[in-house]
């Protein structure tokens, strides 16, 4: 209703029972129509987005090859797909480019949404997957595997399982520090969360130093500022299944991130359990931030930049901002990724420092464009 006193003020002095009525209708309409359209536009921008990037790197695939090589795995239409290219192209886009560039677009998905579940959860624009130190644990597990092969007992996936473990750890030692006679302070969460991640950050710094060689060193700062390099099949499993449970939990609950930004006692006026919800969120996101930071280490910027983004094309209803903030996500770090293989062939840059390098001006403009139009 205010939206529309906005755009329409001299409608509604004259006639304001027709506004209450038939013109509402037709203003929802609209913006429903709005937000299929953006919708419908990522989900094509997505899909072009793995094609393309899948064919991009130092061994070109033509978007028109890469296109036929998928859709030859494809259950029924593969049959009909003629093999017209080579060996070389299948093994580069099935077994090197696609694995990543779909890793890539879960993990941008996944910051994203969590991203936005910690803002709500926070009631804070600042907020992002990792304020509650949740990358800082799993670097310092991860850094002690690395240098020292701490976890070496855990097999090919020792990386990945160490940092999981380390964020695991920390996100529990947060969770009981900041329980207050039974409920979560939120202040205290992100006291606890900032206290923690320094504590980790001091014994990451630790390990670091005491590193017994210089190879193993590199290799772990590479991985803690964000890399898909690696990427796997057997990656791609938990990270997308965590992602798609926990979207459809916050899709089912989005009334509730949404009532949440009105304060504790607002929402418990309006019916929610918010002692119950803030668990789920904590654990929600815990889990969403964890995966992520296991198989791609600390990408950051991503869940802080996307949802404010989202915000400005969709506005504030989480109904719409989870769905494009999961679209916009992956499609960045896709693309982000891609630069990153390719700015300085054949050797790779982190994917964490791209995207501040370049999501943060980007961001800043954004910022000052919306805040002219306001005016």
């Amino acid at each position: 209703m205010d939206r529309v006193r906005k755009t329409a003020p001299c409608f509604l002095k004259i006639c304001p029972k027709f506004c209450n009525g038939v013109f509402i209708v037709k203003i929802k309409k609209r913006y429903c129509k709005n937000n299929i359209l953006i919708l419908t536009v990522l989900i094509i921008a997505a899909v072009l987005s793995v094609i393309l990037a899948t064919g991009i790197g130092p061994v070109s695939v033509s978007p028109i090859t890469t296109a036929k090589v998928l859709l030859s795995r494809l259950p029924l239409v593969g049959d009909m797909i003629p093999k017209t290219w080579e060996a070389l192209s299948e093994n580069i886009v099935l077994g090197l480019r696609l694995p990543r560039v779909l890793l890539g677009f879960v993990v941008g998905a996944s910051l994203a949404v969590c991203g936005v579940t910690m803002q709500a959860l926070v009631r804070n624009n600042l907020a992002d997957p990792f304020i509650l130190g949740v990358s800082s644990g799993a670097s310092a597990f991860a850094t002690l595997g690395m240098l020292f092969g701490a976890f070496s007992f855990l097999g090919v996936y020792s990386l990945s399982i160490s940092a999981f473990l380390g964020a695991a750890a920390t996100i529990i030692a947060v969770y009981i520090l900041s329980r207050h006679r039974g409920r979560i302070n939120i202040t205290q969460l992100l006291l606890s969360g900032v206290a923690v991640a320094m504590i980790m950050d001091g014994v990451t710094s630790i390990i670091k130093l005491s590193a017994p060689n210089a190879l193993g060193l590199h290799n772990a700062e590479f991985w803690m500022s964000g890399s898909l390099a690696g990427a796997k099949w057997a990656y791609l499993g938990i990270p997308t299944a965590v992602l798609v449970l926990c979207m459809i939990y916050l899709m089912i609950n989005y009334r509730g991130l949404n009532l949440l930004l009105l304060g504790d006692e607002s929402a418990g006026a309006l019916g929610v359990n918010v002692r119950s919800l803030q668990k789920q969120l904590i654990l929600v996101a815990s889990l969403m931030a964890g995966a992520t930071v296991a198989v791609s280490g600390s990408i950051g910027f991503v869940g802080l930049m996307v949802p404010h983004f989202t915000r400005l094309i969709v506005g504030g209803d989480h109904k719409k901002v989870l769905p494009v903030s999961a679209l916009s996500g992956g499609i960045l770090v896709v693309w982000v990724d891609v630069a990153a293989r390719m700015l300085i062939a054949p050797e790779e840059l982190p994917v964490g420092i791209l995207t501040a390098v370049i999501g943060g001006p980007v961001f800043i403009l954004m910022l000052k464009k919306n805040s002219r139009e306001r005016k």
